[in-house]
């Protein structure tokens, strides 16, 4: 064969097969993964991601979502590495503590533009209150999942067996406040079992004590998140009594103790509806879900928020970004909020909140988690939290033990972080 056949030939076939060899990498480039970070590892969490992952895939074939669940204790410092590390994921979960350091980055990609755009997503629908957090001069950069009100979860069972009045029986007769509350947890804790457990503490994610300190009035810092309010009375008087109760009453479990309410020996505990899941299914116990009892400030709730965002230097950034309208669109929101209560106003009604929450009663979804909602304080958070989370709770290990001077330990906080905060 010639030269010229030759070349001939390798023209011809080159032609034949060079659309089927285009066609074969335009396949393999579309091919879009996207991974999310989450800090659920929860079965039942993440069947209901992969349900709506693949929902997405029918109209985008060539995209897969993987959720990559993280400690929570650890998220965002492993989720802060990844992306300091240059290997960020194309969308994650982000705290409501953080979300001032995420939001006024730049790392997160705007979304209201797109939001907008999508065919039948209504933004208007979700509530400007939901989304203050995540919003800067009128963008919106991380999309509000789950505003979850704390509430306190009991087990009937433990508290009768220990003589103590339950949560139910104390709000019949109009005296569910935190005296009584810690009474029961106390008479719970000296029968040899756990009275309450303020989940996710561990004496180390000390915000969580807001869903106790917010009844005195207390809080760690002023409005302007400029001052510390540590030594403040509401404050020293609300640490008071949670010091009394893990020391003196044996009301609450002491450092060290890792206590699981879902396993059945603990009173009560303190999370949010999101938790209901982890209830037994097998050996199910006597159990209720109540609002927070009342402080000295009066009757409050307190709401734990969540923000899912998609990061603006990734290459899938505008699939992660369409993913993201998708997975919070009516229809979907509707299936989150079986466990994560909705930022859409269309949704936080008594009927379209027990369609996915069947655990819970009608009186229950009203009086925790709608006006927990309508009326809840959000955990508190700041610029820089990281460092002003570990510096209050390093601050705070002169607290946590049982001859401390409560009005000193304070005082130490306040010199620690107060430097922080002027900033």
């Amino acid at each position: 064969m010639s030269k010229c056949t030759t070349l001939k030939s390798s023209v011809a076939l080159a032609s034949l097969t060079l659309p089927l060899a285009w066609g074969g990498t335009a396949w393999a480039q579309d091919a879009i993964n996207l991974r999310m970070t989450i800090w659920s590892a929860n079965e039942a969490h993440l069947a209901m991601f992969d349900e709506i992952a693949a929902g997405f895939k029918e109209t985008h074939p060539n995209v897969s979502v993987t959720f990559e669940p993280l400690p929570f204790d650890s998220y965002t410092t492993t989720l802060t590495t990844q992306i300091a590390g240059g290997n960020p994921p194309d969308l994650a979960w982000i705290l409501e503590t953080t979300a001032a350091d995420f939001v006024n980055s730049g790392a997160l990609a705007p979304l209201t533009e797109a939001f907008t755009a999508t065919e039948g997503y209504d933004l208007s629908d979700v509530t400007e209150q939901a989304t203050a957090l995540w919003t800067k001069d009128g963008q919106l950069y991380a999309y509000p999942f789950s505003t979850s009100p704390f509430a306190i979860f009991a087990n009937n069972d433990v508290l009768k067996a220990a003589g103590a009045k339950t949560p139910a029986e104390l709000i019949e007769a109009g005296e569910w406040n935190w005296d009584n509350a810690f009474a029961s947890a106390a008479a719970v804790g000296q029968s040899g079992k756990t009275g309450l457990v303020v989940r996710d503490f561990k004496y180390q994610t000390w915000q969580n004590l807001a869903s106790i300190w917010n009844g005195w009035g207390a809080s760690p810092w002023s409005a302007d998140g400029k001052s510390c309010t540590f030594t403040e009375q509401p404050m020293v008087d609300a640490m008071t009594v949670i010091h009394k109760a893990i020391f003196t009453d044996k009301a609450m479990p002491g450092p060290g103790e890792d206590i699981d309410f879902f396993a059945g020996e603990t009173g009560m505990t303190i999370t949010q509806i999101s938790r209901a899941s982890l209830l037994p299914k097998e050996n199910p116990f006597d159990w209720d879900l109540v609002p927070l009892p009342a402080g000295p400030a009066g009757e409050y709730a307190v709401v734990g928020q969540a923000g899912v965002g998609a990061f603006a230097a990734g290459p899938n950034a505008e699939t992660a970004v369409e993913f993201l309208a998708y997975m919070t669109n009516a229809e979907n929101s509707a299936k989150l909020a079986q466990f994560f209560p909705p930022a859409r106003a269309s949704l936080l009604n008594t009927e379209a909140l027990a369609a996915t929450n069947p655990l819970l009663s009608p009186e229950q979804i009203e009086t925790v988690v709608i006006e927990g909602i309508a009326s809840g304080t959000v955990l508190p958070g700041h610029t820089n939290f990281a460092q002003i989370q570990q510096t209050v709770r390093a601050g705070l290990d002169s607290l946590w033990v049982a001859d401390a001077d409560v009005p000193a330990a304070l005082q130490s906080v306040c010199d620690s972080v107060g430097p922080l905060l002027a900033r």
